[in-house]
C-alpha cells in the first residue's frame, strides 16, 4: 500500500470518527431539553445540568415513595 493509499485510509477512519461524534451529538440534543442546536460546550454544560435534576427528582420520589408506602 502506498502513501497516498493510507491517507484515504486515515482520513476515511476519520470521516467516520467524524460522522459518529455528530450522531451522538445528534442523539445527545434530543435527549436534553432546549439541546437543539446549541454548541457542544454549552450542550455538555446543560447535559450535566439536566443529568443533575433528574437524580434530584428520584431522590425525591424515592422518599416519598417511602413517605407513603411506610
Amino acid at each position: 500500500m502506498g502513501c497516498r493509499d493510507m491517507r484515504k485510509v486515515k482520513w476515511g477512519k476519520r470521516r467516520r470518527r467524524q460522522e459518529g461524534v455528530e450522531r451522538r451529538m445528534k442523539k445527545l440534543q434530543r435527549l436534553v431539553p432546549g439541546g437543539a442546536g446549541m454548541n457542544p460546550d454549552r450542550l455538555f454544560l446543560k447535559t450535566a445540568e439536566h443529568i443533575l435534576q433528574l437524580r434530584i427528582q428520584l431522590n425525591v420520589l424515592q422518599a416519598l415513595s417511602k413517605v407513603f408506602n411506610a
